[in-house]
């Protein structure tokens, strides 16, 4: 009887305000622990900032490479990956009418399975035994408990992902005919594309257990980086797309807007799942054993990525332009100033969307065969993701935050949190930017990547490096203080703001939409034509790096 009466209750909660206690309490668990992670490897940021510049000298029981580890898994893989579950598993309860008893089991398990293997990746790192990078490139080997850790990372990614398989599967069940919700499909999109990413780096981890082990002597280095940037370079696109949900679902209705187009938004996501994962050979260019045709086909694939970008593009200023025109603006521009660019919950995705026009085109650049060779081993790179994934998502991400948070939490974002969040948002654009920046002009100058603080005994081009270095701590240290910032803002929202009943922004299409095609819901074809493109760009040349493998290499330690 007791449990009859908490169902009814948790029905009726779910009704009445939107929110399952149950779901909420998930999602929650799951985005406390991102920032925690956040705030830890914000931390190691500083001090890999503030080394790099030369301005702080690490103690030997912590050296450089060990924090570029620990910073670069913390905040590229598991603060993403669990802000990522944790706000599609919101979604998909708000749209779909609650999460199956069955579903919250296995996102738990997943929480388990994740939180299990960042330990033993994190152990592992601070002990001294995997100072092999974010990347893992073999033959610098880790301790087996680094790449294990890794495979209950990767398990419990899988675990979530199939939690929304199934939530979406049985509402499609239960109501034939219909249209997934737009953030569902998202869900499922982007699930299905760090599933099928995550394919390729599963089989290198599984590869390089025995190597680890020394139950095998060599490993394939370029199959191992093959199938590494698989991942690697679909991964980056995955939380893109997580952010462009947010920028399709919610910016149009907190602006007071409607959706572009519902059908271009789902062909957006289709189009993201079948083009992504091949087009990883572009970080590659400068390996060998890797014909010119592949390479350039890759560089072809990755380019083709460009297409759904632009179209959410010409959407996202369509959304922006129309709510500025029902609201009164008039001449060519006057659309821009009816913008709330003082809500924090616009202005923190709509820095995001901007700065993805430089991010992307520096991207579009890095494909092309001539220019990657100028800056592929440079802090040109680390600078492009970092206005990739440290702005464009992060910054969408606390965008989020401002209105999801509240909402689980069944409180209200304050004008003073609103006038924080502002800052937050600002202090960090200055700090990414100043940081981000010095390491695009720096690397053209020839400074490398993945390198401690080194003067190369005075020599007059690296010693001309330094200014810049001296503007990425700064930026560093501004970055740091936003994450402080930002986590406080957090945590408030969720046990210290006002109580009150905040909305979870679903935009609504315009009344004269047209019909959203049933096609775009085979996602059983989608799925097929996915499997085909990757084929394409992987199956010739991953047998040929089997088949002609070279000797092998042993394992080898540089720290």
């Amino acid at each position: 009887m007791a449990l009859a009466l908490k169902e009814t209750f948790s029905e009726k909660t779910n009704k009445a305000l939107g929110v399952n206690s149950e779901d909420a309490k998930l999602t929650l668990t799951y985005l406390s622990l991102a920032f925690i992670i956040l705030f830890l490897g914000g931390t190691l940021g500083l001090l890999q900032g503030l080394n790099r510049a030369g301005l702080l000298e690490l103690p030997s029981w912590l050296n450089y490479y060990q924090v570029l580890t620990a910073h670069g898994i913390l905040l590229v893989v598991v603060f993403t990956t669990l802000f990522m579950v944790g706000y599609f598993y919101s979604g998909v309860s708000h749209t779909l009418g609650g999460l199956l008893p069955k579903v919250r089991k296995i996102a738990w398990t997943a929480l388990g399975s994740m939180l299990f293997g960042v330990a033993l990746v994190a152990a592992t790192v601070f002990m001294g035994e995997a100072s092999v990078m974010y990347t893992f490139y073999p033959p610098m080997q880790a301790s087996p408990w680094f790449y294990i850790g890794l495979v209950f990372v990767v398990l419990g990614v899988w675990l979530a992902a199939f939690g929304v398989f199934i939530s979406a599967a049985n509402w499609k069940k239960r109501n034939r005919g219909q249209h997934l919700p737009m953030f569902s499909f998202f869900a499922v999109g982007g699930f299905l594309l760090l599933f099928l990413g995550s394919l390729g780096v599963t089989a290198e981890v599984l590869m390089l257990i025995p190597w680890a082990f020394g139950w095998t002597e060599t490993v394939n280095v370029m199959l191992s980086r093959t199938l590494f940037w698989a991942f690697g370079h679909t991964a980056v696109n995955v939380w893109y797309l997580v952010a462009v949900s947010a920028w399709y679902v919610a910016v149009p209705k907190i602006i007071g807007g409607r959706t572009f187009s519902d059908t271009l938004a789902r062909v957006v996501v289709i189009l993201s799942v079948i083009l992504n994962v091949p087009g990883g050979f572009h970080h590659q260019i400068i390996d060998p054993a890797i014909g010119e045709g592949i390479k350039f086909m890759h560089v072809f694939m990755s380019l083709s990525i460009s297409l759904p970008s632009l179209l959410t593009a010409f959407a996202m200023f369509a959304i922006f332009e129309r709510a500025g025109r029902k609201k009164g603006a008039k001449g060519l521009l006057g659309w821009i100033k009816k913008l709330p660019w003082g809500d924090v919950r616009f202005l923190a995705p709509m820095i995001a969307m901007i700065t993805f026009i430089p991010a992307g085109a520096g991207g579009i650049a890095q494909t092309n065969n001539q220019l990657n060779q100028v800056v592929h081993n440079s802090l040109w790179i680390v600078g492009h993701f970092h206005l990739t994934v440290g702005v464009t998502v992060a910054l969408t991400f606390f965008g989020i935050t401002y209105w999801l948070i509240p909402y689980l939490s069944k409180r209200e974002l304050t004008p003073k949190l609103n006038k924080l969040g502002v800052i937050q948002t600002l202090m960090w654009t200055v700090g990414m930017y100043l940081m981000a920046g010095a390491m695009h002009w720096v690397g053209l100058l020839g400074s490398p990547r993945r390198t401690s603080f080194s003067t190369y005994g005075d020599h007059a081009t690296a010693l001309g490096w330094s200014p810049y270095l001296f503007s990425l701590a700064i930026g560093g240290t501004l970055l740091f203080l936003a994450v402080v910032l930002m986590v406080y803002i957090a945590f408030h929202l969720m046990f210290k703001a006002p109580k009150g009943n905040t909305e979870f922004p679903i935009a609504e299409p315009e009344d004269d939409a047209a019909p959203t095609p049933q096609w775009t819901e085979r996602w059983g074809l989608w799925i097929v034509v996915a499997f085909a493109i990757i084929s394409m760009g992987y199956v010739i040349p991953v047998v040929d790096m089997i088949v002609n493998a070279p000797p092998g290499s042993p394992p080898f330690r540089t720290w």
